[in-house]
């Protein structure tokens, strides 16, 4: 109609590809409404954009660096306070809260010290005082873990992670579980233009299909590199940090977990008592690659403090320096395995790292520019009984 706006008169507003993305997340995490961004920061973003001056946030302490940078530098200046807080204490949570506090935002497991927050307790605690709470799921996508079900308000996820899950392109989700923050969400998406654009729709929707088996395979490995590690202790590793017995998460947080989760996940972090001996361990490692990202099907490796979480202030870290995180992928788990053994006996100084420990990286066999297209040379001219004539078949 001439008069009437359609769902789809305005890719920004509307589009049919991000509608089919924007519900299979729902549904995967039921959801009242889903909504896809560009990144995850975007995501993030969005969710801040629901406080006002005057409006108090509490986040947990133990948090993604993108998050305590966006809630102090920039949050901060719209006159919105904060407290950072252990919420796995939810006595430390409730003496935070006060009559301002409209959000709790936390993850569990935490990134990167595994952390384990009672979703159930945390949610009755924000509820009783009006405020929302925010779960960032990023690292227990909905195939293992459905945090709305608990009495959590909202969603986030990096989708860019396991949603995608080969690394390819960027994606958010921020997924509500009422009507009346359904419509707040859908317009700050609408007037922020921070919306996720159709074919990274349409690469997230792919990913999606095979999510549940990536991260089966994924959590499978994790249990088998957690079990190599903790065998590490405490010569070359001090501190295993995962959802795993014998690892440094007790019995009750452990508890807590599996009954708010279906599965480990396929992060975990660990010390070794140096920072030089850390970096040396990663630059020795082969397969696992060196980034500050996580959930791809390739099995990823950082030193949060100086990649991940490099934007909180060193006064304000409470990580160890020394700390490595690992993202474990679907490789074979003996390959990734052999891959850390070497590694670690090379940053011991146990072997000498050689110039062919390289993995896949270097293909020295090839040329680093191909050879110019060669045009083909003149046909042969053909001989007949009346003379010599052309062949016609040159270029």
């Amino acid at each position: 109609s001439a008069c009437e706006f359609g769902p789809y008169d305005y890719s920004r507003s509307g589009n049919p590809t991000r509608t089919a993305l924007e519900k299979h997340a729902a549904m995967l995490e039921q959801a009242a409404a889903s909504f896809a961004f560009a990144t995850g920061m975007a995501a993030l973003t969005a969710v801040t954009r629901l406080l006002s001056a005057g409006d108090h946030v509490i986040c947990n302490a133990d948090i993604y660096g993108g998050m305590h940078r966006l809630l102090t530098q920039d949050c901060a200046h719209s006159g919105i306070l904060m407290s950072f807080v252990n919420t796995a204490d939810i006595e430390e949570v409730n003496r935070a809260i006060t009559p301002h506090t409209k959000l709790i935002h936390t993850e569990s497991p935490s990134n990167p010290l595994m952390k384990i927050t009672d979703l159930r307790a945390l949610a009755e605690v924000a509820h009783r005082h009006n405020a929302y709470l925010s779960v960032d799921s990023t690292m227990m996508p909905p195939v293992i873990c459905k945090p709305l079900t608990l009495g959590v308000d909202i969603v986030v996820h990096s989708a860019t992670k396991y949603f995608s899950g080969h690394a390819d392109c960027m994606c958010g989700f921020v997924c509500v579980r009422s009507p009346e923050l359904a419509k707040k969400l859908a317009f700050e998406q609408n007037v922020m233009g921070t919306h996720l654009a159709p074919f990274e729709c349409f690469l997230i929707l792919r990913g999606m299909k095979t999510m549940f088996l990536r991260v089966q395979r994924g959590q499978e490995n994790a249990a088998q590199i957690a079990a190599f590690l903790l065998k590490q202790r405490p010569k070359h590793v001090k501190d295993v940090f995962f959802p795993h017995r014998n690892s440094c998460i007790d019995s009750e947080s452990l508890a807590v977990h599996y009954g708010q989760s279906e599965g480990s996940g396929c992060v975990m972090s660990f010390t070794t008592g140096s920072v030089e001996f850390s970096r040396r361990l990663l630059d020795a490692c082969r397969i696992f690659k060196t980034t500050v990202s996580f959930g791809s099907v390739n099995s990823l490796c950082e030193m949060p403090c100086v990649m991940s979480h490099a934007s909180i202030p060193a006064e304000k870290r409470t990580l160890p320096g020394d700390l490595i995180r690992l993202s474990i992928g679907i490789e074979d788990a003996n390959d990734l395995i052999s891959d850390l053994e070497h590694a670690i006996k090379v940053a011991s100084h146990e072997v000498v790292k050689g110039k062919d420990d390289k993995f896949d990286s270097e293909f020295t066999d090839l040329p680093l520019f191909p050879s110019p297209v060669l045009r083909p040379a003149k046909a042969p001219e053909m001989s007949t009984a009346e003379g010599t004539v052309d062949s016609g078949l040159s270029a």
